[in-house]
Parts: C-alpha cells; structure tokens; sequence
C-alpha cells in the first residue's frame, strides 16, 4: 500500500504545535516537527509556526543545530511594526523563515488601516515567500481584499488569513460567513490561510466547549467547489455536509492537482488531521502515534 500524500493535500496543515489548546513547549515543538519533517507523511506537513515574542526573547536559541536547515512562519503576536526586528534573530539561529503570518485588525475594527500598514512593510521583509494578513470578518473586509490583491498584481507575495474558531462563539464563522469569504477570494484570484478549530476532518459538535467546528474536508471540497465557478449556496452547502460521501464526491477525483486557493491551516496536532484523512480514505498509510 503506498503511504504517499497525494498532490491535493501537500502542505495542508501548519505545526502550530507551541499555540492553543496544544501549547507544546518550544523546545519540544522542534523535537516533534524534525519527526514530521522526516515521517512518511512529510509532504502534509507545512512550516513549525513560531510566535514572534519568543524569537525575540530568544528562545529559539540552542534549539536548533547549525546547518539543519529550520523553516518556521512567523506568527506576528508582537504586532505588524514588530516583524523585521523579530525576522531579524533569526539568520544567527540558522533558520529561515518561509511566511509571515499577522492579524491587522482586530474584531470590529476595519482592517484597511493595518493591511496598508503591512504592504509598507513588505519591503523590509525580503526573502519572505509569502506574507499572510489575517483579517476580522467585519466591515471593510471587502476593502481589505481589494487592497490585497492589488498588491499581488503588483509582485507583493501576500494572501489573506482568516480565523476559523477560538475560545468564543463568535470566532466560528457560519457556513454562509465562510462561503462568501471563500468565493470573494476565488472572485478576486486571492490565496487565502485558515486557522482556529480545523482539527477534524468533518464538521461537528465539540462536547466540551459546545461549539460546532468547521471539519477540513468540507473547506477542501467547499473550496474545490468555489475554484469550479460554484455559487456562494453550494459552498455554503458543502461547509454545512455531514455526510462524509458527499464530500468525497467531490476531492477525490481530484487527488492529484494541486490544491486551489487554499493555503491550508494551523494545528496544534499533526496526527489528528493525519488521522481523520487515513479513514476517510484519502491518505493511505499509517504511523506509530
């Protein structure tokens, strides 16, 4: 049986190992992501995703031999203003950084001011493959969107990000919130991050927080769904199916293109989305958890 991750599902999911609700410690984050990096499931594996506040505190020193060759993305907790002086600890460590990920807004406020603020600062970050501004679903998204993808067009490497869960109710966009994001992205050719609640593969009912989680095969087949020219309803559809089948229906036929639009997305677990795409049938293989 070959263990090999199929096209679609390369570097679908970021080890945000160090974050919520796993909150690993740095130092064994690194120790788990040099495993990932090496398994037989390395080609689902994205970037270790490090805070910005403990590069500058330092903490990514000692951890990482010389010459091994570390790629992160940077998670801009310390703010948009903060981002080269942090980039700039990491050359000495011997790593590199691959994105750049930053929320420019905060719920409620419009995301304009900070995702300007952030194109300005583009220049300072040369070598970044790709600049994530993470955006509130709130008045002026729109703007925000447009904004960015003006920029593309003129060679700035830059996506949205969007929060996809959290510790209140009101991080969790509904499937029609989502939909509409996922087609203005398609509308406008804009790549686009998740993050936040997407462990399991399908969507469903947490117990222990009561809250109902986007499942990462909906968004797939939802986004699939979007790149085909699909109305806002069908996507919408397609984040709300329960039924496993009628996802499938849609990827996998589709296992061997690159994924479209979507990025991927952050998750404290590598194992656990590893695990739901083994029983759905999408990934064969298996692992010593």
């Amino acid at each position: 049986m070959s263990t090999q991750v199929p096209a679609l599902l390369h570097a679908l999911v970021d080890d945000a190992a160090v974050f919520p609700p796993g909150s690993a410690t740095l130092h064994d984050a690194v120790q788990a992501h040099r495993k990932h990096r090496t398994a037989w499931y390395a080609d689902l594996v994205g970037p270790l995703l490090v805070p910005a506040s403990t590069v500058v505190t330092g903490e990514l020193s000692g951890l990482v031999e010389p010459g091994e060759g570390l790629v992160i993305g940077l998670i801009g907790d310390t703010g948009i203003a903060g981002l080269p002086f942090a980039l700039s600890f990491l050359a000495p460590d011997g790593v590199t950084a691959r994105q750049v990920e930053v929320a420019v807004a905060k719920r409620g406020e419009d995301p304009l001011p900070g995702t300007t603020e952030l194109l300005r600062l583009t220049e300072a970050m040369p070598g970044i493959e790709a600049v994530y501004a993470e955006l509130p679903l709130t008045f002026g998204l729109t703007g925000a969107l447009d904004a960015l993808t003006a920029a593309r067009a003129d060679g700035v490497p830059i996506a949205a990000k969007f929060r996809t869960g959290g510790l209140a109710a009101e991080l969790f966009p509904t499937p029609a919130e989502l939909a509409a994001v996922i087609c203005a992205c398609r509308d406008r050719a804009l790549p686009f991050k998740l993050t936040a609640g997407l462990h399991q593969g399908l969507r469903h009912l947490d117990p222990e927080t009561g809250f109902t989680h986007h499942g990462y095969t909906n968004v797939l087949a939802a986004t699939l769904a979007a790149a085909d020219g699909e109305s806002v309803r069908v996507v919408a559809e397609l984040l709300t199916a329960l039924d496993p089948r009628v996802l499938l229906e849609r990827v996998k036929g589709r296992l061997d293109a690159p994924r479209p639009l979507w990025v991927g997305f952050g998750s404290c677990s590598i194992l656990e989305p590893l695990t739901d795409l083994i029983r759905l049938g999408l990934v064969n293989g298996g692992y010593d958890a």
